[in-house]
C-alpha cells in the first residue's frame, strides 16, 4: 500500500511517478487505481476522456506490478498512465476519430507511437476527445460533446488534442500523446497552461493514422501532421519523445535516428549566448493585448535570465492561411469524405463540411504550394540567422465553449482560423516547435509562448524550453482539483 495520497500521486511528474515505481515506492496499480479515481470526480465536467480502458488499464497494472515484484527488467514508462488521443490508433479499444462515421470502430492495431508505449511499460487508459476528424481548433463533436478547460470549465481547452489537454491540466493522467497538423499539440498546451511540442516532421512515425487508405476518413493531414508529447514539465515531454521516436519502415516520411538524447538535452540546459528573434505578430496577425504583453515579457526572460540575444524581428512572407487550408483539403481522401458527408447528411461538423462542399481547382493547390515555398524558403533563411525564433502560440487567450474561434481580435476582423497563426504556419516548413506556459491574464487563464528551432533542432528547442522552465518555473500552478 502507497504511503502517498491519490491526490500527491495525480500531481506527480510521469518521470517522477516512472522512477517511483520502480523504486517500489507506489504500484503500476496506484498509479492507475488514482488516475481512475481522479477521472470519476472530474471528468463528469471537463469531457476529457471519451473512451476508458478501466478494466484493460487494471489488468495491465496488475501484470506490471508482478514485473517490479519479479525483478524483471522494465521499460522507461513502466507502469505509468497514458492517454492516448482519439484520432490515434489503439488495438482493441474504441478509436471513433469524433465522428459518428466511426462511433464503434475498434481497431485490430496499436497506431506505432502507441506500441512503442506499450512495450516501454506504459499502460494506456483510454483515449481522450477530439473535434471531428481533428479539423477544429477546439474540441466538441456529436458523438462526445464538447471538452472543457479545468482553468474554467466556461472555455474551451483548444483542440484538437483538448481531451489530453484538459485530462493533464486536471492531473488525470501525468502523460499524453497529442497530433499536430496545424497546432493541435500546440493550441491546447498553450490554453491548458502545458508544455507541448512537435518535433520536426517526420521525427515521430505515423502509421496507421493518417497513412492508412483502409481509414478514408482519417486520411489528411499527409503533409503537415506531427504525433507528439503532452505534459506538464518539460522533462515528461523529453522522456515520451524518447520513446516515440524514430524511424518506422511504414511512414515513408519518417526520419533515421540521429541519436539524440532527448532526456539527455534537459537535464542541464544552458542556452547562454543564443541569437533569439522574437515577433509578436508574424507583421501581420491580429493578436490580443494581453497575450503580446505576456509573451513579450516571457521573451525577456532569455535576455534578462538565460543570457541569449534577443532580437525584435520578423520574417517576410504572405499570410498562409488560405494555402493551408488548400494543402489540407489536398491531402484529404474528398472523394471518400464527400461520399459519407452525402450518405450522412447533417451529422458532420460544419468546418469539415465547408472543406467538403468547396470546389477546390489544380490552380488552388498550385498557389497554396508556391505560398508553402515561400514561407519554407524564408523560414530557413531566416533561422540561418536566428538560433531560435519566439512567438506567441495562440493569438488569443482561451474563449468561450461553443465558439470556434474569434471574429475579432484587438478591434480586427479576423477569419476562423486567425487565431491559429502562429502554429499553422510551423506545420508549413515541419520544424520543431513548443509551446511553453508565458504567464496567466487578470482572469487566470493561460498564456503560451512559442519556441521553434530551425531545421531538424529538435533538440535546441528542448533544451531552450528546459532553460525557460527552470528560469520562470509552472509547475506550482497546479491543480484545479474542484473543476
Amino acid at each position: 500500500m502507497s504511503s502517498f495520497t491519490t491526490d500527491e500521486i495525480c500531481e506527480m511528474s510521469g518521470a517522477r511517478q516512472a522512477r517511483l515505481i520502480r523504486e517500489g515506492a507506489i504500484s503500476p496499480v496506484d498509479a492507475v487505481e488514482a488516475s481512475l479515481d481522479r477521472i470519476e470526480r472530474l471528468d463528469s465536467t471537463l469531457n476529457a476522456f471519451c473512451t476508458l480502458a478501466d478494466e484493460e488499464a487494471m489488468e495491465a497494472a496488475r501484470e506490471a506490478e508482478r514485473a517490479i515484484e519479479d525483478g524483471a527488467d522494465v521499460g522507461p514508462l513502466h507502469g505509468v498512465p497514458v492517454g492516448i488521443k482519439d484520432l490515434i490508433a489503439t488495438k482493441g479499444i474504441r478509436s471513433t476519430f469524433g465522428s459518428k462515421l466511426y462511433g464503434d470502430f475498434v481497431p485490430d492495431r496499436d497506431s506505432v507511437v502507441v506500441e512503442r508505449i506499450r512495450d516501454a511499460g506504459g499502460i494506456v487508459l483510454g483515449k481522450t476527445n477530439v473535434p471531428e476528424f481533428g479539423y477544429q481548433g477546439i474540441t466538441d463533436n456529436a458523438v462526445f460533446g464538447p471538452t472543457r478547460n479545468p482553468w474554467d470549465p466556461d472555455r474551451t481547452p483548444g483542440g484538437s488534442s483538448g481531451g489530453s489537454g484538459a485530462a493533464l491540466a486536471a492531473g488525470m493522467v501525468p502523460l499524453a500523446l497529442g497530433s499536430d497538423g496545424g497546432g493541435s499539440i500546440r493550441i491546447p498546451s498553450s490554453f491548458c497552461g502545458l508544455y507541448g511540442m512537435k518535433a520536426s516532421f517526420g521525427r515521430v512515425p505515423l502509421f496507421p493514422e493518417h497513412r492508412d487508405p483502409e481509414l478514408p476518413g482519417t486520411n489528411a493531414w499527409e503533409s503537415v501532421e506531427h504525433v507528439g508529447p503532452m505534459s506538464r514539465t518539460v522533462e515528461d515531454s523529453a522522456l515520451l519523445l524518447d520513446v516515440i521516436a524514430g524511424p518506422h519502415h511504414m511512414d515513408r516520411h519518417s526520419l533515421p535516428d540521429d541519436g539524440t538524447d532527448y532526456l539527455g538535452a534537459v537535464r542541464e540546459p544552458d542556452v547562454d549566448g543564443l541569437t533569439v528573434a522574437y515577433t509578436p505578430d508574424w507583421g501581420y496577425a491580429a493578436v490580443d493585448p494581453s497575450v503580446r504583453e505576456i509573451t513579450a515579457e516571457a521573451a525577456r526572460i532569455f535576455e534578462d535570465e538565460l543570457g541569449c540575444t534577443v532580437e525584435r524581428a520578423t520574417p517576410v512572407f504572405p499570410d498562409p492561411l488560405d494555402a493551408f487550408t488548400a494543402i489540407v483539403a489536398q491531402s484529404t481522401d474528398l472523394k471518400e469524405l464527400r461520399k459519407e458527408l452525402h450518405e450522412h447528411s447533417g451529422e458532420m461538423e460544419p468546418v469539415l463540411v465547408d472543406i467538403l462542399e468547396t470546389e477546390w481547382t489544380a490552380t488552388d493547390f498550385t498557389e497554396a504550394y508556391k505560398v508553402r515555398q515561400a514561407v519554407n524558403v524564408e523560414m530557413r533563411r531566416f533561422t540561418e540567422e536566428y538560433d531560435l525564433v519566439l512567438t506567441p502560440t495562440l493569438a488569443v487567450p482561451p474563449f468561450e465553449v461553443g465558439s470556434p474561434g474569434p471574429t475579432t481580435i484587438d478591434g480586427r476582423r479576423v477569419e476562423l482560423f486567425h487565431w491559429l497563426s502562429f502554429t499553422f504556419t510551423i506545420n508549413l516548413t515541419g520544424q520543431p516547435a513548443a509551446t511553453v506556459p508565458a504567464g496567466w491574464t487578470d482572469d487566470d487563464l493561460p498564456v503560451g509562448l512559442q519556441i521553434v528551432g530551425g531545421h531538424l533542432d529538435d533538440e535546441l528547442v528542448l533544451e531552450a524550453s528546459a532553460a525557460y522552465e527552470e528560469a520562470n518555473p509552472w509547475y506550482d500552478r497546479y491543480f484545479p482539483t474542484d473543476a
